[in-house]
C-alpha cells in the first residue's frame, strides 16, 4: 500500500527553479514538498557557474546607473527576435530585482556582483558590466546532516575537488600562480585549505559557483521546514475532477502518493538526457554526430513528458534547442569517463578552432552557445560536428588546452590516453588528429602572419569586452590573439553539449501549463528548464538560466500563494 502525504504544494526537482518556488510559496504560507528524483539535491545548478542574469538589480545599479528598463528591453528584442515575449519579459525584469532583495532578506541566499559584460553588449541595448550577479560562496557545513545529500560539483572542472570561482578575478590567480608572488601566495592559501578540508570531510566544503547557489537554497528550504526527499522519483500525476491534484512517486520504501491542494509545479531540469527527444531536435544528433552533455544524467524530460500526458504542450522550433556547449570526451581513469566543458581555454591568444577541413570557422573568443551554434551550422551536412582546439607549447604551459592543466602540470598522461594530441610540426599535428594537413597548414600560416600584431581580420577576436573579459590581458596588444609558433603543438578534439534546454513547455506568464489551445491546465505550473524560455533560443548573457529561472520561481510561488488566499477566502466567506 502507497505511503500518503498531504500538502498544499508539491514540487518536483531540486535545483534553483524549483527551490526559488517552494521557499516563495513556503514563505507565503504555503505547506510545501520537494520531491528530487536523484540521491542527492541541486540538480544542474549544483553543477553550473552560480551567475545570474538579473538586470537593474541594486548591484547592476551600482556598477552601472545608466542602465535601464527601456536599455534591457531593447537587448531583449535585439537578442529574441521574432520570439520575442513582451508579457515574459516585462515580467522578468520587473520581478528579477525583486526577487534578488527577497531572497537576500529573507533567506541564507547572498550575492555578489561580477564583472561579465555581456555576451553581445555591441548589439541595441547591451552593456558591458552590471546585468549579471553570482551567488556567494558557502561553507556547506551549515546544512549539517544534510552535507552529504549536496550534489558535488562537475568533476572534470575541478583541481582535486577544489572548486574555482566564477569570477574572472579568482581564475586570474591560478593562472598567474607561477609568474606572481601574490597570485602565488592566493594559490597556496586556497590548496592548504582545500586539503585540510579533504583530510576532515572528504570533499571541500568551501563551495563556490553553482553550488554555492544550490548549497544556499537548499539551507534556506530545510530551515523553513520544506522537506527535501531525494531518491524520490515521480512516476505520474495526479488528477482530480479536471485538476491536477498530486503525484505518484517512488521512494525507498516503496510508493509515495502526494496530494496537494494547490497543485504541482514541475521543475525536472528541461530534456538533455532525453534520447528520443534531442534526436528530434538537435541538427547534430539528428545527423548521427556525438552529443555529451555535462548536465545530470536524470534529466529525462520527466517533466515535459508528465505534463504532455494530461495535456500539456511542449513547444519546440527556437533557433537553438539548447544552450550549446562545446565539451570534450576525459579519460578520467578506471574505466570512467567525464565531460569538460571548454568554458576558458578557447578565449586565450594562441589558441584557434578548426574543423576537419582544416579551416577556421568562427571567432573562438565568442560565447560557447554561438561558438557551439557555429560549429553546429559548419558542419551542416556531415555526419559528425566535430572542431579541433590547436595551440603551441607556448600557450599549452601558460592556459592549459581543455582538461589538460597549464605548467608545471604534466601533459604526459593525456597524451598517452589520447585525450591531448601532439605534433612537431603543424603538418604532423594535423595527420595525427584526422585533419587535412596542406589546409591546416595554410589557415596557421594566414592566422599567424596577423597574429604577430594582434590582429585577427578574418573573425575579429577581441572586439568585444566579453571576448577579452576571459582572455589574457598580460598579452599585447590583444588579449585574444598570439601566434601559433613555437613547436610541439597540441590539439583536443571538441564536440557538442549543452547547458541546458531552451524548448520546453507552453505557459502562462505566471507560470501555468498550458494546452496546445492556449487553455490552462488547472493546479499545474513549470518552472526552470521545463518551461520554455524566455530568451527565444538564444544566450545574451552570463546567468541567462538561474536569472529567468529564479524569477520566474519567485513569480509561480507567488502567483500559486496568491490563488490559494483567494481560494480560501471564498470557503470561508
Amino acid at each position: 500500500m502507497a505511503k500518503e502525504i498531504t500538502c498544499d504544494l508539491v514540487v518536483v526537482g531540486s535545483g534553483a527553479a524549483g527551490l526559488a518556488t517552494a521557499i516563495t510559496a513556503k514563505k507565503r504560507g504555503l505547506d510545501v514538498v520537494v520531491l528530487e528524483k536523484e540521491p542527492v539535491f541541486g540538480g544542474t545548478t549544483a553543477l553550473s557557474g552560480g551567475v545570474l542574469w538579473i538586470p537593474l538589480s541594486k548591484y547592476g545599479r551600482q556598477q552601472n546607473p545608466a542602465d535601464s528598463v527601456e536599455r534591457v528591453r531593447e537587448y531583449m528584442m535585439s537578442e529574441t527576435g521574432s520570439n520575442y515575449d513582451a508579457a515574459a519579459v516585462q515580467c522578468f525584469i520587473e520581478n528579477g530585482p525583486k526577487m534578488v532583495e527577497f531572497f537576500e532578506r529573507e533567506t541564507e541566499m547572498k550575492f555578489v556582483p561580477t564583472l561579465y559584460p555581456d555576451y553581445h553588449p555591441d548589439a541595441p541595448g547591451g552593456a558591458d558590466i552590471g546585468r549579471s550577479i553570482l551567488a556567494a560562496p558557502y561553507d556547506i557545513r551549515g546544512l549539517g546532516k544534510d552535507m552529504q545529500r549536496l550534489k558535488p560539483p562537475l568533476e572534470t572542472i575541478t583541481f582535486m575537488g577544489m572548486m574555482f570561482n566564477s569570477s574572472n578575478a579568482d581564475l586570474k590567480h591560478f593562472f598567474r600562480a607561477t609568474k606572481s608572488i601574490v597570485s602565488f601566495c592566493y594559490v597556496a592559501r586556497r590548496l592548504a585549505t582545500h586539503l585540510k578540508e579533504l583530510a576532515l570531510y572528504r570533499r571541500g566544503i568551501n563551495v563556490t559557483s553553482g553550488n554555492a547557489l544550490a548549497a544556499r537554497l537548499a539551507k534556506s528550504a530545510l530551515a523553513i521546514g520544506i522537506p527535501i526527499h531525494t531518491s524520490t522519483p515521480v512516476k505520474e500525476l495526479l488528477s482530480k475532477q479536471g485538476k491536477v491534484a498530486g503525484v505518484l512517486a517512488s521512494a525507498a520504501d516503496g510508493e509515495l502518493r502526494v496530494t496537494a491542494r494547490h497543485g504541482v509545479v514541475l521543475a525536472c531540469g528541461g530534456f538533455p538526457h532525453d534520447l528520443k527527444r534531442i534526436a528530434q531536435v538537435y541538427p547534430h544528433v539528428k545527423r548521427g554526430g556525438e552529443h555529451l552533455s555535462p548536465t545530470p544524467v536524470g534529466n529525462t524530460g520527466d517533466g515535459l513528458t508528465m505534463a504532455e500526458k494530461v495535456g500539456g504542450a511542449v513547444q519546440v522550433g527556437f533557433p537553438d534547442a539548447s544552450a550549446w556547449m562545446p565539451v570534450s570526451k576525459v579519460p578520467i581513469g578506471r574505466g570512467r569517463t567525464g565531460v569538460f566543458p571548454h568554458l576558458l581555454d578557447r578565449y586565450k591568444p594562441g589558441v584557434i578552432g578548426v574543423l576537419r577541413s582544416g579551416q577556421r570557422f568562427t571567432n573562438e573568443s565568442n560565447s560557447y552557445h554561438d561558438v557551439g551554434s557555429a560549429l553546429i551550422r559548419a558542419c551542416e551536412g556531415e555526419r559528425e560536428t566535430a572542431m579541433w582546439l590547436i595551440c603551441d607549447k607556448v600557450a599549452l604551459g601558460k592556459y592549459g588546452l581543455g582538461y589538460a592543466k597549464p605548467a608545471p602540470m604534466p601533459v604526459g598522461p593525456l597524451l598517452r590516453k589520447g585525450y591531448l594530441v601532439k605534433g612537431e610540426t603543424i603538418g604532423e599535428l594535423a595527420r595525427n588528429c584526422g585533419i587535412a594537413p596542406d589546409a591546416l597548414e595554410k589557415t596557421v600560416r594566414a592566422y599567424n602572419v596577423d597574429a604577430v600584431r594582434g590582429e585577427d581580420p578574418a573573425f575579429h577576436r577581441g572586439r568585444t569586452s566579453f571576448n577579452r573579459y576571459l582572455a589574457d590581458p598580460d598579452n599585447k596588444p590583444n588579449p585574444c590573439v598570439a601566434p601559433i609558433s613555437t613547436g610541439p603543438f597540441y590539439a583536443v578534439k571538441v564536440v557538442m553539449g549543452d547547458l541546458g534546454t531552451f524548448d520546453g513547455l507552453r505557459t502562462g506568464v505566471t507560470g501555468e501549463v498550458l494546452r496546445a489551445d492556449g487553455s490552462e491546465i488547472e493546479g499545474l505550473y513549470a518552472v526552470g528548464n521545463d518551461r520554455r524560455s524566455v530568451m527565444g533560443g538564444n544566450y545574451p548573457g552570463a546567468g541567462i538560466t538561474h536569472g529567468p529561472n529564479m524569477t520566474f520561481g519567485y513569480v509561480t510561488g507567488n502567483a500559486i500563494a496568491n490563488k490559494a488566499t483567494t481560494r480560501n477566502e471564498k470557503v470561508h466567506a
